[in-house]
């Protein structure tokens, strides 16, 4: 069967293209394109070259059509001209999750930010690579720290203006952002200007337009790592917040990676599932909250400190969890005593999943040691105290004392 994959013949191939139309294409790719029978391109593409009497079918739908619009076609010869390397960010990684590897030909061109390092001058490895095309722009904030070298991919002029408020409000107005407009092609011009003055006199760019950031904190900007462990004033709360020396030791022991989805069950504010979110790259969380107002503030929360892909479910657990993806870990921050809410989580969970619960009543420290003494797993019981101001002198102040029980599900529990 793997010889057979390996020999087929692919039906749909993806060339990338760069903005000088096919003079950018390799003798290869332009033999492929001189071949294909069916067309699919963005309208700025199909307007440089005449396609003849070949089938051209202008890009000017969402992502959800076009794969939509590639399966019906399937089995049929197609080619599809996409910006750049089309498996970095593009339709190629796309369309890899819906198709078998060898039922496609990808030929890529050098992607935007292989271009726009190469004009900078940055060396590759040490750029953050973000797309903002099609995505929140409050992705971005994640990933700014003091003289952080960020890449971003945009969707417009909009998303650059967008972008440097996210940067001035978050105390990062003295940044240089470089705007590369038509990279690549003839049209190729880069402005640069600071944040703070893109925010505040929001000039004109080009639509096609790649987008890097030189960051620059001004004094007294907060720092806000990746490291879980953010400051409690970080978030919008009312007082129900996993405090940060707690919410620290919960994130290692749930053990965020690249890619794993999380659900954060009686999320509060949100301050886990976006701490998770920040951790490792591409990683998930559903948030699952019955209070209105505190799924409000988790919105919130997750758009200020760069988690929009936060999912939030309104409801209680269990009944909240049914139909929900199978997660990778879980939290319980509240409801662990509430009938029926360990077993739908552990029976949700997947295999070698972590599950940690905290509680700071008598009644949930009793459930843990209970579920502990059937489940297996660490107990620990943290009491922090903070200094504060006692008279004209600092004293130590107790928070209340917190249980964590963590345990990893087995194959076959």
């Amino acid at each position: 069967m793997a010889d057979d994959a390996a020999n087929r013949t692919p039906w749909l191939t993806i060339i990338g293209i760069g903005d000088n139309g096919l003079d950018s294409l390799t003798p290869p790719a332009r033999l492929l394109f001189d071949a294909a029978q069916t067309i699919i391109a963005p309208e700025r593409v199909l307007a440089r070259f005449d396609c003849g009497a070949r089938e051209t079918i202008p890009w000017t739908f969402g992502i959800k059509e076009t794969i939509a619009l590639v399966m019906a076609r399937r089995g049929t010869p197609v080619t599809i001209l996409a910006t750049g390397d089309p498996m970095f960010f593009g339709v190629g990684a796309t369309l890899m999750r819906q198709l078998d590897a060898s039922e496609m030909r990808v030929i890529p061109s050098p992607s935007a930010f292989s271009l726009a390092a190469a004009r900078l001058g940055w060396a590759l490895q040490d750029v953050a690579m973000i797309s903002l095309h099609g995505r929140s722009v409050h992705g971005l904030a994640s990933h700014v720290h003091p003289d952080a070298r960020i890449i971003a991919l945009t969707s417009t002029g909009k998303t650059v203006i967008e972008a440097s408020q996210i940067l001035s409000a978050r105390g990062y107005g003295r940044s240089e952002m470089h705007v590369l407009e038509h990279i690549g092609g003839p049209d190729e011009r880069t402005k640069v200007i600071r944040a703070d003055r893109i925010a505040a006199d929001r000039p004109h760019f080009a639509d096609f337009n790649t987008l890097a950031i030189s960051c620059v904190a001004q004094p007294g900007t907060v720092l806000l790592p990746s490291v879980p462990g953010l400051p409690d004033d970080a978030f919008e709360h009312d007082g129900q917040l996993t405090k940060r020396e707690v919410r620290a030791v919960t994130l290692s022991r749930l053990g965020p990676v690249p890619g794993g989805l999380m659900w954060d069950v009686g999320a509060g504010c949100g301050s886990i599932g976006i701490e998770w979110i920040r951790a490792a790259r591409g990683a998930r969380a559903i948030a699952i909250e019955v209070n209105e107002a505190r799924r409000k503030m988790a919105a919130h929360n997750a758009m200020t400190l760069g988690a929009p892909g936060l999912d939030i479910v309104a409801g209680t657990a269990p009944d909240a969890l049914a139909d929900l993806e199978m997660p990778d870990a879980v939290f319980i921050g509240g409801g662990v005593s509430n009938d029926g809410v360990f077993e739908a989580v552990w029976d949700a969970l997947k295999p070698f999943g972590r599950l940690v619960a905290n509680a700071v009543t008598v009644e949930g420290e009793a459930r843990l040691f209970a579920l502990q003494s059937v489940h297996g797993g660490e107990l620990v019981r943290l009491q922090v105290s903070r200094a504060e101001p006692v008279g004209r002198y600092l004293g130590w102040k107790p928070l209340m004392p917190v249980t964590i029980w963590s345990v990893t599900k087995g194959l076959d529990a």
